[in-house]
């Protein structure tokens, strides 16, 4: 017991090059820090891309193994959170561009998805009683924005996740979306645009905005 919380603390006084360092010397139990502390961020991430659960899980596991195998090459050169974080990204939209392109193939109709409607699980911490009518006003809300979402292309739902939710840079979503800055920019403009329309009646003007956290 006493050796298991000596570990733990370690882990909370290493910082990230340390663990890369002493990974790439051959110590499992260091890489294990970083996802532990990494992993919740990217989660949340490739949940709001994804959708849903399982997705976002494979995209963490993908995410953190190709960074483990890749780790030779990262050399600090950036901090690490941010490194892995992009690389979920990337994987993240490659997941989507094929589920799109498999359901395009299929001809499937648009609706519910398998395991129902899924409510970010970060989105709803705030309010800890909320009264009975705003409970039923958030599951409508919550109900229109996945539906708002999911009519999005990949290129224009990882745009403004990633620059609405996660605060990314501009550049940063460019080089994810294997893109310029002009043509990001004008891409997190039109998913914004399609979302403000799409869930006007139900929030109207700012509080659309408010809702789907991409007020400007």
């Amino acid at each position: 017991m006493g050796m298991r919380e000596g570990m733990e603390t370690a882990g909370l006084e290493t910082s990230d090059a340390e663990a890369v360092e002493r990974t790439l010397r051959g110590e499992r139990d260091a890489y294990r820090v970083l996802v532990e502390r990494h992993s919740r961020n990217v989660f949340r991430m490739a949940y709001r891309m994804t959708g849903n659960r399982h997705d976002a899980e494979e995209v963490v596991q993908e995410a953190f193994l190709r960074a483990y195998q890749k780790l030779k090459q990262f050399e600090g050169q950036a901090n690490f959170g941010t490194w892995v974080y992009r690389i979920a990204a990337n994987y993240g939209i490659d997941r989507m561009r094929a589920r799109s392109a498999e359901q395009s193939r299929r001809q499937m109709p648009s609706g519910p998805k398998e395991d129902g409607l899924e409510i970010d699980p970060m989105a709803n911490a705030r309010d800890m009683a909320p009264s009975p009518e705003r409970l039923a006003a958030s599951a409508q809300l919550a109900g229109k924005m996945k539906e708002a979402l999911d009519a999005l292309s990949p290129a224009e739902r990882t745009a403004i996740v990633m620059r609405h939710w996660e605060g990314c840079a501009i550049e940063e979503i460019a080089a994810v979306l294997k893109s310029n800055t002009n043509a990001t920019k004008n891409t997190v403009f039109r998913a914004v645009a399609k979302l403000r329309k799409a869930l006007e009646p139900y929030a109207g003007g700012m509080g659309a905005a408010r809702a789907m956290g991409s007020e400007q």
